[in-house]
C-alpha cells in the first residue's frame, strides 16, 4: 500500500535538523516524508540521520520581497509535482511561503507550527507588515499549532485566525525532549571535572549557563549586567554563555560585547553541537528571553537536572513552575535576574529542592514520544477526513 506524502518545511536547514530531530524517521513509518529547507550542508545531514529525501528551496529569514517571491514559484512547482496530503510548516518565513504555496498548489491538509512570534517584539510599519503575514499565513493553512498555550492565546486575543483552526498538540513544545539523550547520566563525573578546569572553573565554582543565540531579544544585553553586580559579591560565581552572535540580525550592545569579552568570571564557548557536557558542569540555566514559541533549552536544561530562571513568556512559564523547578521574572528587568541569582546562590536549600523536581517535571510532561504519538494521531485524523 502506498504511504501518504508528508512534506516538512523550514526556513533554514539547522532547523529541520535540529528543531525537528529524529521526528522525520518516526513519521517515515507511516509516511513518505520529504524535507524541504533553504540549501545548507545539515540538509545531508536530515537525510543521512533521519532516512529521507530533502529538497532545497531557498527561504530568506529577512523581509526580501523579490526574493520571497522567486521561493513562492520554486515552492509552487515543487509542491505541485510531489502532490503531497500534508504540507506542514515550521517558522516564519517557511510559513508564509510554505502555506501560500500549499494552498495554490491544492494541497489538501496545510499544517503550520507557530514556535515564537517576532512581530512581538515589533512596532510601527513592521509590526503592521508582520501583522498581515501572520495572518495570511493562517489563512492559507487548514489547521495552526501554537507550541504553547500562551502563544495560542495569543493568536486568538489578536485575532490573527479563528480559535476553530488552533490546536495545542500533547502538552506544548514541536518536537518534545528525548529525555533518554538529554539525562544527567550521559556526562561521566570524569568528564565535568575536565570540562571545569579546562575552562578554568573552580569544583566549588556557581555556575549560570545561558544556552541560544547571544542577540538582544535573548536577554543578553540585561544578563551580561545584572552578572556583572552579582560577581562583585560571588567572586565564585560563573556566567557560562553557550551560543554564537548574530550581529547582522540583532546586535548586542558594544558595552555587553565588552563585558563578554572582558570579564573574568565570564566563559563564552560558542555555539556547541552538543550542549549536555555545559549542562552538566552547571548549576542553574539562566533563560531571559523577550519571546519565545516553547524553548527547547528550558527543557534541556530540566531534563539534566537544572532548576531555571526564566522571563515570564509564553512556552517558559508554563514549563517552569515557580519554587518547584525553577523561579519566573519580569521580562528585559536586569535587577530581577540579577535577585534571582542571587537568591540561587544563598538559598542553597531551595535551589537543591528545586534541582531535585527539575527532571522528573520534564519527564512527565514533554517525553518526546508523547508529542511525536500525538501529532501522528493528529495526521492520522485529518487523512481519515480525504
Amino acid at each position: 500500500m502506498t504511504k501518504p506524502k508528508l512534506i516538512r518545511i523550514t526556513t533554514v536547514p539547522s532547523s529541520l535538523q535540529i528543531l525537528l530531530k529524529g521526528q522525520h524517521r518516526f513519521m517515515s513509518e507511516k509516511f513518505d516524508v520529504l524535507g524541504v529547507a533553504s540549501n545548507g550542508p545539515e540538509l545531508a545531514i536530515v537525510q543521512n540521520e533521519e532516512g529521507i529525501p530533502v529538497k532545497a528551496v531557498e527561504l530568506s529569514r529577512k523581509i526580501t520581497p523579490i526574493q520571497d517571491l522567486k521561493s513562492l514559484w520554486a515552492m509552487y512547482r515543487l509542491l505541485k509535482k510531489e502532490s503531497p496530503q500534508i504540507v506542514h510548516t515550521h517558522t516564519p518565513k517557511a510559513g508564509i511561503i510554505g502555506m501560500l504555496a500549499a494552498k495554490l498548489a491544492g494541497v489538501p491538509h496545510r499544517l503550520h507550527t507557530v514556535a515564537g512570534l517576532p512581530l512581538m517584539e515589533a512596532s510601527g510599519n513592521k509590526r503592521t507588515l508582520l501583522n498581515a503575514v501572520e495572518k495570511l499565513t493562517y489563512a492559507c493553512a487548514t489547521k495552526v499549532y501554537p507550541n504553547s498555550k500562551g502563544l495560542a492565546e495569543f493568536i486568538e486575543t489578536n485575532q490573527f485566525t479563528s480559535s476553530n483552526k488552533l490546536k495545542v498538540i500533547a502538552n506544548g513544545s514541536s518536537n518534545g525532549i528525548n529525555t533518554n539523550h538529554y539525562t544527567p547520566e550521559a556526562i561521566s563525573l570524569m568528564d565535568v571535572n575536565k570540562l571545569k578546569a579546562q575552562l578554568g572553573i573552580g569544583l566549588s565554582d556557581f555556575v549560570f549557563i545561558f544556552v541560544g543565540r547571544l542577540v538582544g531579544d535573548k536577554g543578553i544585553n540585561e544578563l551580561a549586567n545584572a552578572f556583572q553586580k552579582i560577581a562583585l559579591i560571588y567572586p565564585s560565581s560563573k556566567l557560562l554563555l553557550v551560543g554564537s552572535a548574530e550581529p547582522d540580525l540583532d546586535p548586542l550592545l558594544e558595552e555587553t560585547i565588552n563585558t563578554i569579552t572582558n570579564h573574568p568570571q565570564i566563559i563564552s564557548v560558542g555555539f556547541q553541537k552538543d550542549v549536555r557536557p555545559y549542562f552538566a558542569i552547571s548549576d542553574a540555566l539562566v533563560f531571559p528571553s523577550y519571546r519565545e514559541g516553547f524553548p527547547n533549552v528550558v527543557m534541556q536544561a530540566g531534563a539534566m537536572g537544572l532548576p531555571s530562571i526564566v522571563s515570564n513568556i509564553n512556552g517558559c512559564n508554563e514549563i517552569i513552575v515557580p519554587d518547584k523547578n525553577g523561579v519566573i521574572i519580569p521580562v528585559k528587568d536586569s535587577k530581577a535576574i540579577a535577585n534571582a541569582m542571587e537568591s540561587f546562590l544563598t538559598n542553597s536549600q531551595q535551589t537543591l529542592s528545586m534541582r531535585n523536581h527539575a527532571r522528573q517535571m520534564i519527564v512527565d510532561r514533554y517525553e518526546q514520544s508523547v508529542v511525536w504519538e500525538a501529532l501522528l494521531n493528529e495526521y492520522t485524523h485529518l487523512l481519515k477526513r480525504l
